[in-house]
């Protein structure tokens, strides 16, 4: 087998240390041979995975304390040329289906052995659809360095018995290791041409991990912030695609921007209310962040929840999300839509169902309980907001 670009680089970095050890540097030198490098593997290969891979590796090249390669999990598919997805991406340094044109940097290598793609890595960035992530961490257990630490991007929670369970969470529980959260304003594509944006990283305690992960994802277009409220951060990233269903049907039915920016208000309310039910320990000033009202502002505007929710109240309701979805997202996943059925579960448990209309009435537009134009109607409720800031009774 040749050998890879970091074979290369770290074979030119090896002897630029020797060579200036060999005439006699001191400590430091010494110190720097024995530098730990992060080793990154990205699990997930849609577009956002892909657009993640291709920030980590820009990065990667350039600061010491990483390894150059950066491994991403592809879920094997099969393209219509007969040839598989890995071998085309690692042929053509292009996720050809899921974020065509763009290249990815020649230090992304694909695998789609998830096993083996995660093995020798202490970095793991988890952008997968959330429904996915129960079964992949199944698949994990037991398989990780013991030094591993994680981070996810993906939006929506799991609703087990016991109440709702975030991403991170889960990630944590199954698998035994920390796992922070990346969470903001960021429509994959436009980020992909380097075009500006935000991001926000919650954690829980170490500050030291946090940086690690910003000094991973920050560029000169993508700023990123930590924030120490993991549960806050990831809650705004998977509240907001049911907001962003409320924004798409409102221009499906062209009601106009001033319902929009009404639903949009409503919508932030409604997701601080429920955040703060949940998790009482969640901040008001995360909503400030880029994961919050900003997140709120560009998925109300674009993304894929809103696009594929005016073209169910353009038709009506009459086609089903399932089938928007396989029609206009090229094999990407709706997250809103799932969402709003976990929410609702969730509410409907807890006796919460009058304290958000705004929730409650997305998920019964999207199951055909309603039509789309109720989005509007929800108003004739009055919810009785008094348990926003107090605990959670479970």
């Amino acid at each position: 087998m040749a050998p890879s670009l970091e074979d290369n680089n770290n074979n030119n970095k090896s002897n630029s240390i020797a060579a200036v050890a060999g005439g006699g540097g001191g400590g430091t030198i010494g110190e720097e041979m024995t530098t730990v490098k992060s080793r990154v593997t990205v699990v997930g290969s849609g577009n956002w995975g892909s657009v993640a891979a291709k920030l980590i590796a820009s990065n990667t090249l350039k600061l010491n304390s990483f390894h150059d390669e950066v491994i991403m999990w592809v879920f094997e598919e099969m393209l219509p040329t007969g040839e598989k997805l890995s071998q085309v991406i690692n042929r053509t340094n292009e996720n050809v289906k899921y974020l065509p044109g763009i290249k990815l940097g020649k230090n992304v290598v694909a695998n789609p052995d998830l096993e083996n793609a995660v093995k020798d890595a202490n970095l793991l960035v988890f952008v997968t659809p959330h429904q996915f992530m129960e079964g992949i961490c199944k698949r994990l257990v037991g398989k990780l360095r013991a030094d591993a630490e994680a981070i996810s991007l993906i939006k929506g929670m799991e609703v087990k018995r016991e109440g709702p369970c975030m991403i991170s969470s889960l990630i944590s529980e199954q698998l035994g290791i920390n796992c922070c959260v990346l969470m903001g304003a960021n429509i994959a594509n436009e980020i992909a041409v380097g075009k500006f944006s935000e991001a926000t990283v919650g954690y829980r305690k170490s500050k030291e991990i946090a940086d690690k992960w910003v000094q991973l994802f920050n560029t000169s277009y993508f700023a990123v912030t930590p924030v120490q409220d993991v549960e806050g951060v990831e809650l705004c990233g998977t509240l907001k695609n049911v907001v962003a269903l409320a924004a798409g049907f409102v221009d499906g039915l062209e009601m106009g921007n001033n319902t929009k920016a009404a639903i949009m208000r409503v919508g932030l309310r409604e997701m601080k209310a429920l955040s703060k039910l949940l998790f009482p320990s969640v901040k008001d000033s995360t909503f400030f962040e880029s994961c919050g009202i900003a997140d709120v502002i560009t998925t109300c505007l674009g993304g894929r929840n809103r696009k594929c929710a005016e073209a169910f109240a353009r038709n009506g309701g009459k086609r089903s999300f399932d089938e928007l979805e396989a029609e206009m997202l090229q094999g990407q996943k709706l997250q809103g839509v799932s969402t709003a059925k976990e929410v609702y579960e969730v509410l409907r448990h807890r006796g919460w169902l009058e304290l958000f209309p705004l929730f409650s009435t997305v998920h019964e537009i999207c199951t055909h309980r309603l039509p789309p134009t109720a989005i509007v109607e929800y108003s004739e409720h009055n919810p009785k907001y008094s348990l926003v800031g107090g605990p959670a009774k479970f």
